[in-house]
């Protein structure tokens, strides 16, 4: 199973928002996860978290094309976490090789058709909308048959849009319009998406639903989900801390 380390260079990301806002001190700290076993950087520049406002395209850019082009000159696999076509080709050209898009290619009707002609690792995230509106679409009849229903409408999407099967990780979009019996839900019935035939990202790290008052309080939760996904098909984890990860998966 793949560690995905989590590298925000934003100032309002629920977890590590504005430490890793300068480009020098957000390289440094992508290294530092390598060095603890980081099998992939995930570099951002725009907060996903519930009520989060948008940023400018140019804002995200500026954010992570140097981090991300640092990184990969220094031989990391670097990931781009982003919803717009542009800031992926970009991020590509930089020296990332795959797309973590958590609109699943919904937020921007360029997006699908752009990871295609790039022809990269591709992240499809189970997505019902942007931050501000996401926490009132939380609605289901079974979580699981609707998610796993819901992936496979935007599969089946970009791979009319060219997409190669091969190319495409789908995520369950922990804590996106979902609440914690869902997300537990979820986690309980990692199979039902497994068994759609793609790799599975899980993306658990910090999230509301493991308890805790601050998102620092729950890196324990987070490494007992974490351990709890061991062999059960799982591609890769998405976390922020890196080195209790890994040490954990290693045991």
């Amino acid at each position: 199973m793949l560690v995905m380390g989590i590298l925000n260079v934003t100032p309002d990301s629920f977890a590590d928002g504005g430490i890793n806002l300068d480009a020098n001190t957000a390289i440094a700290r992508g290294r530092e996860m390598a060095a603890e076993g980081a099998d992939i950087i995930d570099v951002g520049g725009e907060s996903t978290r519930p009520g989060a406002d948008r940023v400018t395209p140019d804002e995200e850019q500026a954010r992570v094309i140097p981090v991300i082009r640092a990184l990969a000159e220094d031989g990391f696999q670097v990931s781009i976490d982003t919803m717009r076509a542009e800031t992926a080709r970009l991020a590509v050209q930089a020296g990332a090789t795959i797309v973590n898009d958590v609109s699943g290619g919904a937020a921007d009707p360029l997006m699908l058709a752009t990871v295609a002609e790039l022809d990269c690792t591709y992240i499809l995230m189970h997505w019902r909308g942007h931050s501000k509106e996401m926490n009132s679409k939380a609605i289901y009849g079974d979580v699981v048959v609707d998610v796993t229903s819901e992936i496979s409408m935007q599969v089946e999407k970009a791979l009319l849009a060219g997409v190669k099967r091969e190319k495409i990780v789908i995520d369950p979009g922990i804590g996106f319009a979902k609440d914690a019996e869902h997300n537990w839900e979820i986690l309980r019935r990692l199979d039902e998406f497994t068994e759609l035939g793609f790799p599975v990202l899980i993306g658990h790290s910090r999230k509301r639903f493991l308890g805790g008052a601050e998102p620092s309080d729950r890196e324990a939760s987070t490494v007992e989900v974490t351990k709890s996904l061991v062999g059960r098909g799982i591609w890769g984890v998405r976390v922020h801390g890196v080195k209790a990860n890994v040490e954990a998966l290693s045991q």
